[in-house]
């Protein structure tokens, strides 16, 4: 069922499904001030972790897509979870992962000249593997899950894609400037 994508209002919308969105925006965005996709998306990406961290502190502070049951020392109890069992708090480790040391790599990596697309190509790699990897101690979505092996997650298998595109993009950039 293609129109699933647009029924938003059935599950809200995730980070994947976000970044297509962004993409065609600033592709229609680049056509109305005359740059490339990857110009704007290259000035963009060291950016995005500040939104993607404020987001996740978010998450935390509503109570939302908590991770599992831990009994570590830092684990918590939320108020929204089905029991009172201390959890990981995932939203705090996509927090340092997907916003601070997310923008700090970025930020790091774009404040020298680098192939156009280059920066673009880590952005996807990095998300990807940092999702991927937070994806081991977080709740799986209640309506899917685990996919597979009783681990693998959506949340997985969608970042791997862009785990490959980016180690691609960055491949592909730094072929493209050498020639």
């Amino acid at each position: 069922d293609p129109l699933m994508l647009l029924r938003v209002w059935e599950g809200g919308m995730s980070f994947h499904g976000g970044l297509l969105g962004v993409m065609f925006a600033i592709w229609w965005f680049g056509r109305k001030v005359d740059r490339t996709f990857w110009q704007i998306a290259d000035f963009v990406a060291p950016l995005v972790p500040v939104g993607l961290g404020a987001g996740r502190i978010g998450n935390f502070i509503n109570g939302e897509l908590w991770g599992k049951p831990t009994d570590l020392p830092w684990g918590m109890v939320f108020r929204t979870a089905p029991d009172a069992l201390a959890r990981h708090p995932s939203q705090l480790y996509q927090f340092a992962l997907e916003g601070v040391l997310f923008f700090i790599i970025l930020w790091w990596f774009s404040s020298k000249p680098r192939p156009r697309m280059a920066v673009s190509g880590l952005f996807l790699m990095c998300y990807g593997i940092f999702r991927f990897l937070v994806e081991f101690v977080r709740q799986p979505d209640p309506q899917l899950g685990y996919l597979a092996f009783d681990w693998l997650t959506m949340g997985q298998v969608l970042s791997f894609p862009m785990i490959l595109a980016g180690a691609g993009l960055i491949v592909f950039a730094y072929r493209r400037n050498a020639e």
